[in-house]
């Protein structure tokens, strides 16, 4: 794979942008993830989708590069699992590129599809394009985030859905996991949002959700929201029904 120096001048290609990539060939992850650096991106190696899965509960990345070929779960179900929850732009990477892989790979939620032997030049110039739309997209400017628009009363949800605003102007930046479940909630403007809704915002496969995590992910949201703002979240569970976000609670 050929290198390509940084631009000259001005400031790297990919300054900032946090791309996580999902590879099992550690020499082969070393390789991108040093070459991403090298163009200012902040950047993480992950083994599988297991473990990006638990990287996801805690933390949050701009753009997800995943080998299709993985231990466990593929790149292509993870692909289709993450586009639903999540906003971060979606790179598949396969030694497979007829017409009809990339069409699956794009139809499952992938932003690109980038064939084996990868270039390490198309790879930067391909995420430093991607992650202009991606901003554009959101609403413009060199950042994704964006002001906050959704909003119950004073708890606001940034636009695009990664930070919970409190009436005390403190800031909880989410989990991939509490953006979804507080989006599901705003959304509903002050109704009841059933368990079975939760649950299938938050998986593709609700059959096998035990219903107990989501009682787990909303005491962990709880609990991380008073801790950052020094607030309760205004969120109440309804016996046999789900979760309602209280408008005008504090």
């Amino acid at each position: 794979m050929k290198r390509e120096a940084p631009p000259a001048g001005g400031q790297p290609w990919l300054e900032g942008v946090r791309i996580w990539v999902v590879e099992d060939d550690q020499a082969w992850r070393t390789l991108v993830l040093e070459e991403l650096e090298r163009h200012g991106a902040s950047v993480r190696g992950i083994g599988s989708v297991e473990a990006l899965y638990r990287e996801l509960a805690v933390d949050r990345c701009d753009i997800l590069i995943l080998d299709i070929i993985l231990p466990g779960e593929d790149g292509l179900s993870a692909a289709s699992h993450l586009r639903r929850i999540g906003d971060m732009g979606i790179v598949l990477v396969s030694g497979r590129c007829g017409a009809a892989d990339i069409a699956r790979g794009l139809a499952a939620g992938a932003d690109l599809y980038l064939g084996k032997p990868l270039e390490l030049p198309v790879l930067v110039a391909s995420l430093h394009s991607l992650y202009r739309r991606l901003s554009t997209r959101i609403g413009g400017g060199d950042a994704i985030a964006e002001p906050a628009t959704e909003a119950t009363q004073d708890w606001r949800l940034s636009a695009n859905g990664w930070d919970l605003h409190a009436p005390n102007g403190c800031t909880l930046t989410l989990t991939a996991p509490e953006r979804t479940l507080l989006r599901e909630l705003f959304a509903a403007h002050g109704t009841p949002v059933s368990r079975t809704r939760l649950i299938a915002a938050l998986t593709p496969t609700p059959q096998d959700f035990d219903p107990h995590r989501l009682e787990v992910l909303m005491h962990r949201l709880r609990s991380r929201v008073r801790a950052a703002t020094g607030l309760p979240l205004p969120a109440r569970a309804l016996r046999n029904m789900g979760y309602l976000l209280v408008p005008g609670r504090s």
